[in-house]
C-alpha cells in the first residue's frame, strides 16, 4: 500500500541531459529544488551547466532575477555521471532517447539506487509508460512526466498515470508542477496522450501531403500559419522536433490505434535512414547553415522568385464580388482598401446597400483603432458600387464569388456569369470544400475559373488559397497571384481537392479530438488546454469547433471522407449527434459548450 511521506519533493534528479532535460534541470533549479543532473556524457552534463549560467544570465540582465538568485540558483545544479547520484533524490525524471530498452535500463538501474520512497516519472511521449512500470520493482510509484519543449517557456505538463500508479505519486508531481508555474493535465497512459496524440496525426498529414506533391513545403507551411494563427508551420515544426523522434511517435500510435492516418508517411523514414533528421542534422524537409541552428538557407526546392513572371498576368482594374454576407463585404473592402474599383452584387439592390454600410462599419472601426485614415476610408467606400443584379458585373476584370457553401446555388452564378462576364474575365469561386472544377463545367470557359480561397474575417487574414483545376489556364493563374499579392495577402498554390491546404490538415485533427473525448481519455477543458500551452495554438480544438460552426465542420468532414475514402475520416459520432440535435456551437449558443444568449 502506497503511504504519502511528509516531504516535498525537494531534491531531483534529472537523467539525460540533453535539450528537455536540461530544460526542465534549469526549470527546477530555478525554483529552488536540488537538482542532481546525471548523463553519461561529459559534454552534455557540460553543455547542461552553460546552458543554466547563459539562462541565469539573460534573466539577471533583463531584471528579472538578481546576482545573488543566480548563484543560488547555479549552487543547486550539480552534475554526475553515474545514476548512483540520485540514491537521495525524491524525484527521478527519466528523459534518455525514446527507446524502451535504453528506457528499461535506466528504470532497473535505478530500482537498486533510490529509495523505496522515491517516485519515478519517464519524459516519453510516446512510449507505454504501463510497461516501462510493469518493468520496475516499484511500478506503484512509475508516472509520465512529459514536459514540452523547451521546457522553461512551454506551461503545459502531461501527468500520465497507467493503471498501476498510485494516487499519492500523482498528487505529489502534479502539486509539484504547479509550483513549478506549469499547468498540469491528467492522461491516461497511450502513445502522445494528448496534445502529441492529436499534433502528430496533423503533422503526419502534412508529411503526407508534401510527399504526394500537393503543395510546396513553403505553401504548407505558410497556410497553416497565417491560415489558423499557428506559431510555426507543420513541416517545419518536424525539422524542429526531429523527423526520427516524429516516426517513433506515430509508430507506437499506430501500434496502438491501427489508423492509417497514424501510420508515418514514407518520407519519414526515407529521410531518417538517410540521416536527414530535422535541425539537428542540418537537413530535413528544410536545409539549415549548420546543424543545430534554425538558419534557413536555399537549396535546390526553394522557389525561384522570377518563377512568378513566366507566364503574363491579365490586367485587373475592376472586380465584382458577388454576396451580401460577412464574407462577400469582407473581400469587397479588401479589393476597395487596394485600389480597385468594386462592384458588390447582391440578390437585390437594398441586401446590396446592407452590405456596403457593413464595410463602412468595419472602415470606421480601422479609422477610430489608427489603422487608416479618413480620407483612406472616404475613397475606398466610393470605389465601391452596390447593386441588385449580376448585370453590373458586365465590365469588370475580376468577378468574385462569395454565396452560400452549396454546390448547385455556385453553379447557376456560374452560368450567369458566364454570360454576363466579357471575354478575358477571371472568374473566381471562394469555396472552401466543393470542387472548383464543378463550377467551371458550368460555363463555356473553364480556363477561365478558379478557386481563391480567402479565410474569416477577409480584411484581417492575410492567406488566400489559389486553386487551380486541370483545365485552369497558366494566365489565369498567374493573374490571380499577382491580384493577391496587390491587395497584400500572402497566395499559396493548391490542387483542386477536398480541403485544399488548411482544411484538410486542419479538420482532421479537430475531428480526432472529439474522438478523445467520446472515447473519455480527457475533457474538453484538458484537451483545449493542452493545445494552447503545448502545441501554440491560439485556440482549444473545441473553442474553434464551436466558433466555425459544428454543422459547417460536419459538412467539411463529410466532404473529406468521402474524397479520401480514409475510415479514419469519417466524421466522428458525437459531432453528428450533435447537428443533428440543433447544437451548432456559438450561434445557436449551444455547441461543445453552453454560451449565453445576446
Amino acid at each position: 500500500m502506497d503511504t504519502p511521506t511528509d516531504t516535498p519533493l525537494r531534491t531531483v534528479a534529472v537523467v539525460g541531459l540533453g535539450t528537455m532535460g536540461t530544460g526542465i534541470a534549469e526549470v527546477l533549479a530555478r525554483a529552488g529544488r536540488e537538482v542532481i543532473g546525471i548523463d553519461v556524457s561529459e559534454i552534455a552534463a557540460r553543455k547542461a551547466v552553460d546552458a543554466l549560467e547563459a539562462a541565469t544570465a539573460r534573466a539577471v540582465e533583463r531584471g528579472r532575477i538578481t546576482e545573488e538568485e543566480r548563484r543560488n540558483t547555479l549552487a543547486r545544479f550539480r552534475t554526475f555521471s553515474d545514476l548512483q547520484a540520485a540514491a537521495d533524490a525524491d524525484l527521478v525524471i527519466e528523459v534518455v532517447p525514446e527507446s524502451y530498452e535504453a528506457k528499461q535500463q535506466v528504470f532497473r538501474a535505478l530500482d537498486a539506487v533510490v529509495r523505496p520512497d522515491t517516485i519515478i516519472a519517464t519524459g516519453t511521449n510516446a512510449l507505454s509508460v504501463t510497461r516501462l512500470a510493469a518493468d520496475s520493482e516499484r511500478p506503484e510509484r512509475v508516472l509520465g512526466l512529459h514536459f514540452f519543449n523547451p521546457a522553461p517557456a512551454m506551461k503545459l505538463v502531461e501527468v500520465v498515470s497507467s493503471v498501476l500508479t498510485a494516487p499519492h505519486p500523482v498528487e505529489a508531481v502534479t502539486a509539484l508542477a504547479r509550483e513549478l508555474g506549469k499547468e498540469p493535465v491528467a492522461v491516461g497512459d497511450r502513445p502522445g496522450f494528448v496534445a502529441d496524440g492529436l499534433l502528430f496525426g496533423y503533422l503526419n498529414q502534412a508529411a503526407a501531403m508534401y510527399e504526394a506533391k500537393y503543395a510546396s513545403r513553403e505553401d504548407i507551411d505558410a497556410a497553416m500559419k497565417l491560415g489558423c494563427g499557428l506559431p510555426m508551420g507543420p513541416l517545419a515544426l518536424l525539422d524542429l522536433i526531429g523527423i526520427d523522434t516524429a516516426r517513433t511517435v506515430l509508430e507506437a500510435m499506430y501500434a496502438a490505434s491501427g489508423d492509417r492516418l497514424h501510420a508515418p508517411a514514407p518520407v519519414l523514414r526515407q529521410l531518417s535512414e538517410a540521416g536527414l533528421t530535422g535541425r539537428k542534422a542540418g537537413r530535413g524537409f528544410y536545409t539549415y547553415a549548420a546543424p543545430g541552428t534554425d538558419v534557413l538557407v536555399a537549396d535546390e526546392l526553394t522557389p525561384k522568385q522570377s518563377a512568378a513572371q513566366a507566364v503574363p498576368a491579365r490586367e485587373v482594374r475592376s472586380v465584382g464580388v458577388a454576396g451580401s454576407g460577412t464574407m462577400a463585404s469582407g473581400i469587397a473592402e479588401v479589393f476597395a482598401k487596394a485600389g480597385y474599383d468594386v462592384v458588390l452584387a447582391a440578390r437585390s439592390q437594398e441586401k446590396a446597400e446592407t452590405a456596403k454600410s457593413r464595410i463602412a462599419k468595419s472602415l470606421a472601426r480601422s479609422v477610430d483603432k489608427g489603422r487608416m485614415t479618413a480620407e483612406a476610408r472616404d475613397g475606398a467606400l466610393a470605389r465601391i458600387t452596390p447593386a441588385g443584379s449580376l448585370d453590373s458585373f458586365a465590365d469588370v476584370d475580376l468577378a468574385v464569388e462569395a454565396v452560400a457553401e452549396d454546390l448547385e446555388i455556385k453553379q447557376q452564378l456560374f452560368a450567369t456569369l458566364d454570360k454576363v462576364c466579357k471575354d478575358g474575365a477571371v472568374l473566381a469561386t471562394t469555396t472552401s470544400s466543393l470542387p472548383v472544377v464543378a463550377c467551371a463545367r458550368a460555363t463555356s470557359r473553364p480556363q477561365d475559373v478558379i478557386g481563391m480561397h480567402f479565410f474569416n474575417p477577409a480584411p484581417a487574414m492575410k492567406l488566400v488559397e489559389v486553386v487551380r483545376t486541370v483545365l485552369t489556364s497558366s494566365e489565369v493563374h498567374a493573374t490571380v497571384r499577382e491580384v493577391t499579392a496587390k491587395i497584400k495577402k500572402h497566395p499559396v498554390d493548391c490542387g483542386d481537392r477536398a480541403g485544399f491546404i488548411v482544411n484538410a490538415l486542419l479538420f482532421p485533427y479537430l475531428n480526432n479530438a472529439i474522438k478523445m473525448v467520446e472515447d473519455h481519455y480527457a475533457s474538453l477543458d484538458d484537451i483545449d488546454a493542452a493545445m494552447k500551452l503545448g502545441g501554440g495554438y491560439p485556440m482549444g480544438p473545441f473553442e474553434l469547433l464551436d466558433v466555425v460552426g459544428l454543422d459547417v465542420s460536419l459538412a467539411i468532414e463529410k466532404v473529406l471522407h468521402q474524397e479520401f475514402r480514409d475510415p479514419g475520416l469519417a466524421p466522428a459520432p458525437l459531432l453528428e449527434h450533435l447537428v443533428a440535435a440543433g447544437c451548432l456551437g456559438r450561434k445557436t449558443g449551444r455547441g461543445f459548450r453552453e454560451y449565453a444568449r445576446r
